[in-house]
């Protein structure tokens, strides 16, 4: 443990930050799991919401330092590419 007090509360916020960053990749990662799942099942309009769902959560958590922005770039061209290859394939 620190014996500096700045030190102290240094530790304290940066689990803090560590919480908050692993609640929002988790939640960007069960968005893109709903969004998968919906295209495995054929529900393009499902599947089309949950696009623009996922890429404004991952846009976020670009925005707040989670993501760096090439990560964020590549998650959003993935899943946007997965997207057009099952709406051109039906």
């Amino acid at each position: 443990m620190a014996n500096i007090k700045s030190q102290e509360k240094r530790i304290l916020i940066s689990n803090e930050e560590r919480l908050q960053n692993k609640s929002k990749k988790s939640r960007v990662n069960t968005e893109i799991k709903k969004f998968r799942s919906a295209l495995n099942e054929g529900d393009l309009v499902n599947a089309q919401a949950l696009l623009k769902s996922s890429i404004s959560l991952i846009d976020s958590a670009r925005l707040d330092g989670v993501y760096h922005k090439n990560t964020a770039s590549r998650k959003i061209s993935a899943i946007t590419r997965e997207f057009n290859q099952a709406n051109n394939s039906k």
